[in-house]
C-alpha cells in the first residue's frame, strides 16, 4: 500500500519518509481524504437545497452521513501485562515528535486501569478519573459516562510540561485496602494462589485509585479521530466487563504486547486466548508485539547471532500463542523512542519500529476506509437515484404535456375541450387511487407501530430489571446452573423479538412493493423497489454478547463463589446495557427505513399531483385563449432543458463525490 493516499492537486499530504514516521504520515493523509470527502457531500447537499431538490428525508440522511464522517473514529487497543513497556510503545509511535514522553513509562506498573486517549473539542484539555470505589455498584462505565459529577477531573495545562506530567502520573495512582474491601469491588478472590502472594503482613492489597481514565488532550492525530485504548493487563480484563464486551472487540487493531527477556508467560498466554486471540477472525488487525528486542543485543555477540536469537523468539512466540510469524512484530520501543527525538536513523532502524508502523497502517487504516467508503457509496447513490426519480418524472410530465400540446397546433375549440375532459378525468382516477394510498398509510401506520413494540425500550429494559432480580435469588439459591438458565432464556427472548421485528420488515416490503406495483401499473408512476434492510448484524451482536458471557462463565469455573457471582452481575450488567445499545441502534434504523420506504411513493404522489394540476391548467389557459398554446409550448420547452441541465448538474455532483471515493487510497499501484 502506498503511503501517498490522495493524488488530488488540492489535498496536501504530509510525505511519511521525511516525517521519519510512516504510520503517523499515513493516518495524517487518511483523515485529509475524509475530510475531502466530507466536503463534496456537503457540496452535494448545498446544491440539492440551491435547487430546491431536498425533502425532509434526504436532509436527514445528508446530516446522518456527515455526522458519521465528521465522527469517525480509528480505535487502537495496546494490552499487555505490566512492566512489558506499552506505555513506551505508545510513546515511541505516536508522541515522539514532542521530544519527551508523554505517558509516564518507568520500570515496573504504570498503567493501573484502563486509559482512553482521545480528542474531544468540545471539552477543555482533562485528565477524567472514574474512582475505583464505583465497582462497588452494578453499573458500567458507559453508564456512568453521562454523569462528569462523578469523575474527578484534572485540568491539563498544556503551557506546564511538569504539570502535564504530574496529572499523567495520577492514572497509575493505588490504595491499598483490606481484603473485604478489595473483594467488594471483585479486585480479590481468595481462591486465587497469585493474589494470595500480594496480600500484605498487614492484611491489606494494593488496588488501582481509579476505575476507568479518560484522557482528553489535543494530540494532532487525536484531533483527527484518533482513539488510543491503554489496557493494564489481564486482571483488568478479567475484572471489567465493559473491556472484555464492548472496548476490545470494537477496536480496529490490537497490539498485544510481550517482552522479548520474559517471553510469553501463562497470563499472557491467557490473556491472547481469552480475550483476543478468539476474536481476531482473519487475524487481521491482531498484531503481536515482541518488545524489548534491545535486552538481546549483546556486544560479544554479530549482529547475525542477535538476529537469529530474535528469530528464535519469533518463532516461540507465534507457536505458544497458535499464529502466523508474520503477526509477530520485534521492537524496541525504548530505543525507537530515543531514535526518534534524537533523529537517529541507524538506531531506529535497529529498533524495528518501521515495520511495525506500516503493519499498522496495512492492517487499519484501508479497512478502515473501505467500510467509510462503502457506507458513503451507499447513501450517496440513494440520495442521488431518489432525486434523479423526481427530476426524471418531472421531465416526464413535462414531455407529455408538450405531446398533448404540440397535437392541439391547428385544432379547433372543440378538441381542445376533449383534451381537457380527458386529463380531468385523469385527475378524478388518480384522486380515486389516493383513497388508496390513505388507507395504505394507515396500514402502514400500524404496521409501523407492531414493529416498534417489538423493538420496544421500555419493555426491554423491564425485563433487564426483572432477570437482574431473577439473578439475584439464583445466586443465592440455585447458582451456576440457575443463572444459565436465566441468561438462556434472555438471551432467547431478545433474538425472538428482532426475529418477529424481521417478520414485520418483511410484511411492510412485499405491502408497499405490491402498492409500487399497482401504482406504476395503473397511472404510470415510476416502478421503485422498497429498499432491503436486514436485522443480520443485531442477531451477531447479540451472539457475540451471549458468546462472551458464557465464556465468563467458563472462566470462573464451577463453582461460583460470592465474589465470582458479583462479577458474573457485572457482566451481566455489561452485556446489558449493550443489548440496550443494540436494541436503540435498531430502533433508529428502522425508522430510518421505514422513512425511506415510505418518502419515494408520497415525493412520486405529489410529483403526479402537481403534473396532473399543471397539464389541467395548460389546456384550461389554451381553451380559453388559442393563441396562447405557442407561448405554452415555448414555456415547457424551457422547463425540459432546465431539468436536462439539473440531471446532469446531478451526475457532476455525483461524480465528484466518487472521485473523492476512488481516489482515496493507493494500494500497491492499483485503486482501491
Amino acid at each position: 500500500m502506498s503511503t501517498d493516499y490522495l493524488h488530488r492537486d488540492d489535498v496536501a499530504v504530509n510525505d511519511p519518509t521525511d516525517a521519519g514516521d510512516r504510520l503517523v504520515g499515513d493516518f495524517q493523509a487518511y483523515s485529509q481524504w475524509r475530510a475531502t470527502l466530507t466536503q463534496s457531500v456537503a457540496q452535494l447537499s448545498r446544491w440539492l437545497t440551491e435547487q430546491d431538490l431536498d425533502d425532509a428525508q434526504t436532509q436527514l440522511r445528508i446530516n446522518a452521513l456527515q455526522g458519521k464522517l465528521r465522527d469517525d473514529k480509528l480505535n487502537i487497543a495496546f494490552v499487555a501485562e505490566f512492566s512489558r513497556g506499552k506505555s513506551e510503545l505508545i510513546n515511541a509511535i505516536f508522541f515522539a515528535h514532542y521530544g519527551k514522553r508523554v505517558l509516564p513509562s518507568s520500570a515496573g506498573r504504570t498503567t493501573m486501569c484502563p486509559t482512553e486517549l482521545l480528542y474531544d473539542a468540545s471539552e477543555f484539555p482533562a485528565i477524567k478519573l472514574l474512582p475505583i470505589e464505583t465497582r462497588g455498584a452494578n453499573v458500567t462505565t458507559s453508564e456512568y459516562r453521562r454523569y462528569p459529577e462523578e469523575w474527578t477531573t484534572i485540568a491539563l495545562d498544556l503551557d506546564n510540561p511538569d504539570q502535564l506530567l504530574a496529572a499523567f502520573r495520577r492514572v497509575g495512582e493505588t490504595r491499598r485496602v483490606s481484603l473485604a474491601e478489595a473483594q467488594k469491588y471483585g479486585l480479590y478472590d481468595a481462591s486465587d494462589a497469585d493474589q494470595q502472594l500480594v496480600v500484605g503482613a498487614d492484611g491489606t492489597i494494593e488496588i488501582p485509585c481509579w476505575r476507568h481514565a479518560i484522557i482528553n488532550f489535543p494530540h494532532p492525530l487525536l484531533e483527527q479521530g484518533l482513539v488510543i485504548l491503554d489496557t493494564p493487563g489481564l486482571n483488568a480484563i478479567g475484572t471489567e466487563p465493559e473491556l472484555t464486551l464492548n472496548l476490545l472487540p470494537n477496536a480496529h487493531a490490537i497490539l498485544f504486547i510481550l517482552a522479548a527477556e520474559t517471553g510469553v508467560t501463562k497470563s499472557d498466554i491467557d490473556v491472547w486466548r481469552n480475550h483476543i486471540g478468539k476474536s481476531q477472525g482473519s487475524g487481521r488487525g491482531r498484531l503481536v508485539v515482541l518488545n524489548k528486542i534491545d535486552t538481546l543485543w549483546d556486544e560479544l555477540k554479530s549482529p547475525a547471532e542477535t538476529d537469529a536469537e530474535i528469530a528464535r523468539q519469533v518463532d516461540s512466540t507465534a507457536q505458544l500463542l497458535g499464529i502466523s510469524t508474520r503477526q509477530v512484530y520485534p521492537v524496541s520501543a525504548q530505543k525507537a523512542l530515543v531514535a526518534k527525538v534524537q533523529d537517529n536513523p541507524a538506531l531506529l532502524e535497529r529498533a524495528r519500529l518501521t515495520a511495525l508502523e506500516t503493519a499498522l497502517s496495512e492492517e487499519l487504516l484501508p479497512a478502515k476506509l473501505d467500510i467509510v467508503r462503502d457506507a458513503t457509496v451507499t447513501e450517496v447513490e440513494d440520495i442521488v437515484m431518489a432525486t434523479r426519480g423526481i427530476l426524471s418524472a418531472r421531465r416526464d410530465g413535462v414531455t407529455e404535456q408538450l405531446f398533448e400540446l404540440t397535437g392541439l397546433r391547428g385544432k379547433n375549440q372543440d378538441v381542445v375541450a376533449q383534451m381537457m375532459d380527458k386529463v380531468q378525468a385523469d385527475k378524478r382516477e388518480f384522486e380515486q387511487g389516493l383513497v388508496r394510498f390513505q388507507a395504505l398509510r394507515s396500514i402502514f401506520s400500524q404496521q409501523q407501530n407492531q414493529l416498534l413494540t417489538l423493538l420496544g425500550m421500555d419493555a426491554l429494559k423491564a425485563q433487564i430489571a426483572g432477570i437482574r432480580a431473577e439473578m439475584e435469588r439464583s445466586l443465592f439459591s440455585f447458582g451456576e446452573s440457575g443463572l444459565r438458565a436465566i441468561m438462556d432464556r434472555f438471551f432467547r427472548d431478545v433474538n425472538d423479538n428482532i426475529s418477529k421485528a424481521a417478520e414485520q420488515v418483511a410484511e411492510v416490503q412485499a405491502m408497499m412493493a405490491a402498492m409500487y406495483k399497482k401504482f406504476s401499473e395503473e397511472h404510470g408512476l415510476g416502478q421503485v423497489t422498497p429498499p432491503p434492510f436486514s436485522t443480520l448484524k443485531y442477531h451477531k451482536e447479540l451472539a457475540r454478547l451471549e458468546k462472551s458471557f458464557r465464556e465468563h462463565f467458563n472462566t470462573v469455573g464451577k463453582l461460583l463463589t460470592t465474589s465470582q457471582g458479583r462479577l458474573t452481575h457485572k457482566f451481566f450488567e455489561t452485556v446489558a446495557s449493550r443489548v440496550v445499545y443494540v436494541f436503540e441502534v435498531a430502533n433508529r434504523d428502522v425508522e430510518h427505513w421505514l422513512k425511506a420506504v415510505m418518502a419515494p411513493m408520497e415525493t412520486q404522489v405529489k410529483e403526479h399531483q402537481l403534473q396532473l394540476r399543471r397539464r389541467l391548467e395548460s389546456i384550461k389557459r389554451i381553451h380559453k385563449a388559442t393563441d396562447t398554446l405557442e407561448g405554452r409550448i415555448e414555456e415547457l420547452e424551457d422547463i425540459d432543458r432546465q431539468l436536462a441541465q439539473q440531471l446532469a448538474e446531478l451526475n457532476e455532483r455525483q461524480r465528484a463525490v466518487f472521485t473523492v471515493l476512488n481516489a482515496g487510497m493507493v494500494r500497491e499501484g492499483r485503486a482501491a
